[in-house]
């Protein structure tokens, strides 16, 4: 049986719209009701290998409330947003709260034109215990998954999709 490979002029949508809906990449708001936590920002700038910014490529996020909770129809716990053409991206959102045995955190799915696949990736706001960043080898990797605080309410991100400081990303 022949084993087929996709070749560089088979690219893979979506091929997305540079505007989503208004509010789509701020969670803290759902039917305009404020979500319960503290209010903080993610955002940061991806990046290709060779350092140049990646334009239009689309950062879901989905996290936990403020309680460690994802079944709270308060909070959706879901946002997306594209970057801009400086590889900038943003979020409002709350301040995830820890899940049984697990650190707090906020998981990211980045999508784009030409992307083979997903990538999946995961951030942490510090260096807590956890499995899934004590799962990262080498274990010099694991910085690259915990966000810079900027501000008591402000964090900054940096994915690098490929290269020496390339961002860890899991498997489906």
């Amino acid at each position: 049986m022949k084993h087929l490979v996709p070749t560089g002029e088979m690219t893979l949508g979506p091929f997305f719209p540079r505007e989503f809906g208004e509010g789509a990449n701020d969670l803290t708001r759902v039917d305009g009701k404020t979500a319960e936590g503290e209010v903080i920002e993610v955002a940061g700038r991806v990046l290709q290998g060779d350092g140049r910014p990646v334009d239009n490529l689309i950062l879901e996020i989905w996290q936990a409330d403020a309680r460690g909770r994802y079944d709270n129809p308060e909070f959706l716990g879901w946002g997306r947003a594209a970057t801009d053409t400086d590889g900038i991206y943003r979020f409002r959102t709350i301040m995830p709260g820890a899940l049984p045995g697990r650190a707090p955190h906020i998981n990211l799915c980045i999508l784009y034109s030409g992307l083979m696949r997903q990538l999946q990736t995961v951030m942490f706001f510090s260096d807590a215990k956890d499995p899934v960043l004590e799962a990262v080898r080498p274990a010099s990797l694991r910085s690259r998954l915990i966000a810079t605080k900027i501000s008591p309410t402000n964090f900054k991100f940096d994915l690098r999709l490929r290269g020496g400081d390339e961002t860890p990303f899991f498997e489906d």
